[in-house]
């Protein structure tokens, strides 16, 4: 196909660029979402564990997010 401009959206396997370590997020250090607070409160709840800390970083928040998840079973 000459002439069409290649789309890395629909690319089966997209680069290793797409994917980032939390602690290499350029906004990594900024504090933790709504949406992250929100979710983590619920999967603690969930899993009895205690409630997160409310000063936690955006990067701090994700792999607490991640591990809970995967202690319940979810993907």
């Amino acid at each position: 196909m000459t002439g069409q401009l290649h789309n890395p959206k629909l690319d089966e396997h997209p680069g290793s660029n797409t994917e980032k370590a939390p602690e290499n997020w350029v906004s990594g250090d900024e504090p933790m979402t709504g949406a992250q607070a929100s979710y983590l409160t619920t999967l603690s709840e969930e899993a009895g564990e205690q409630l997160p800390p409310e000063d936690l970083t955006k990067a701090e928040a994700s792999p607490r997010i991640d591990a809970l998840k995967a202690e319940l079973g979810r993907d």
